[in-house]
């Protein structure tokens, strides 16, 4: 478990909002100088802590505006198979082994109802070892960054 002060958890905290912001505009915020906020930005990526900077995209911008979850339960004894097929599947964003009644949980993108129903019903169906599946369109999605709290760990 890694131990972080409270200038961690508040880099942490503003970072998750907007990876974006500049060093001098995040010490400001934070109340320190920059060149804190600098060496502790890079000793957080030096700890994995911060495991990279990304960018969010608007997906509905460019056309895919329709996101589906789809819960599968499959085969286990073909567990990587199934895997690496649904990778293959264009629009799929996301696999997750979970736990509870589905054995994997996909996140996907497509550009409408119709390209959803064919990647559910034409391609995540016909896999080898996908035993049922059940699919969930998102209507309305409202996120927030991660609250890290100044407990000086993370749990």
């Amino acid at each position: 478990m890694a131990r972080i002060d409270d200038i961690d958890t508040l880099i942490l905290s503003e970072l998750a909002r907007d990876s974006s912001v500049s060093v001098p505009k995040l010490a400001r915020k934070i109340s320190v100088n920059p060149s804190v906020a600098y060496s502790r930005i890079r000793r957080l990526v030096d700890r994995g802590l911060i495991r990279r900077f990304t960018i969010e995209v608007n997906n509905a911008a460019l056309g895919y505006e329709v996101k589906v979850l789809a819960g599968i339960k499959m085969d286990t004894k073909k567990r990587n198979s199934i895997i690496q097929e649904l990778f293959d599947i264009d629009g799929v964003y996301e696999v997750a082994e979970v736990t509870g009644r589905f054995d994997i949980l996909v996140t996907a993108y497509t550009t409408s109802l119709d390209a959803m129903h064919r990647m559910v019903s034409e391609k995540i169906g016909r896999i080898d070892g996908v035993l049922s599946s059940e699919s969930f369109i998102e209507m309305k999605s409202q996120q927030k960054a991660m609250p890290y709290m100044s407990t000086g760990s993370i749990p």
